[in-house]
């Protein structure tokens, strides 16, 4: 049995409607819940399992179910359901089995195709803000922390730093909440950290950015710190998590983030004032 469990309602949500299709498909064979575990092989407890989504299918799992339906056509669909699924929720172990490289390649397109971009980060600087120094040591520290078994660590940075062209190309918008903790946390040593501030002050000048500090001393009232999150328009939420990566596509928990936004948003400072902490933090390690 797959483990695709995750916290959010989008992707039980996608579990549940595949379920719901394949229930769909045994009605309309004329086939009770028995009758198709027979023909599939396997046992009745199964079938019940699969159509209450409290058991994911295997790809070969669905292929017996539309044999045994009569309806083999729709395998191809169904499998396509079923990678949708999958890829609501990946743990780190599996998606990074062959390397990290991927992960990033696998997302260059919704980059590429969104227009407003937004971003809550807490404890690092996010991807697209990130100098080549910075990311190699994000990342390798992620290969060696989780046991990646493929070492791409400067494949992977390449394809980050390739992705920073929408930054000055196309009509895109891009806006970044960071904590202060996040201008603090050293990854590569103070060199590498400097490098990174320094490029922040310079990113903040381009068109398309706006960046926002929240001052360590500020009044939270409730607004504590969250999950690192990235809206992508309205259309899709990622969220780093401990255990995985999740993508949120149910419209009422995007807008649940896009609400989380806004209230950091409202406590963050802008222009003079944030550079102003970037440059403190410089000063620090200076």
């Amino acid at each position: 049995m797959r483990s695709s469990h995750s916290p959010s309602s989008s992707a039980q949500a996608a579990r549940q409607a595949l379920a719901l299709r394949l229930r769909e498909i045994r009605l309309d064979a004329g086939l009770n819940a028995r009758a198709l575990a027979a023909l599939a092989g396997w046992h009745e407890s199964k079938t019940s399992r699969i159509e209450n989504a409290k058991k994911q299918p295997s790809e070969n799992d669905l292929a017996a179910w539309v044999q045994a339906c009569g309806v083999p056509g729709l395998l191809p669909e169904l499998i396509a359901e079923l990678r949708a699924v999958d890829s609501a929720w990946l743990d780190w172990r599996r998606a990074e089995k062959t390397g990290l490289t991927h992960l990033n390649v696998a997302v260059r397109a919704l980059y590429e195709r969104t227009r407003l971009y937004r971003s809550y980060c807490q404890d690092v600087i996010p991807g697209l803000l990130q100098t080549a120094g910075y990311t190699t040591a994000t990342l390798a520290a992620i290969r060696d922390g989780r046991k990646v078994p493929v070492d791409d660590v400067a494949d992977a940075v390449a394809e980050r730093m390739a992705r920073q062209h929408i930054l000055y190309e196309g009509n895109h918008r891009f806006v970044f909440i960071l904590e202060t903790a996040a201008l603090t946390y050293r990854r590569g040593g103070p060199e590498v950290m400097i490098g990174q501030l320094g490029y922040l002050l310079e990113a903040m000048a381009l068109p398309s950015v706006s960046l926002a500090v929240i001052p360590p001393d500020t009044e939270r009232a409730g607004r504590w710190p969250v999950e690192n999150f990235y809206i992508f328009d309205d259309a899709q939420a990622n969220v780093e998590l401990v255990s995985g990566f999740l993508t949120i596509t149910q419209p009422r928990e995007i807008g649940m983030y896009a609400e989380m936004f806004m209230r950091f948003h409202e406590i963050a400072v802008f222009g003079r004032e944030a550079r102003a902490l970037i440059k403190r933090a410089m000063d620090s390690l200076e």
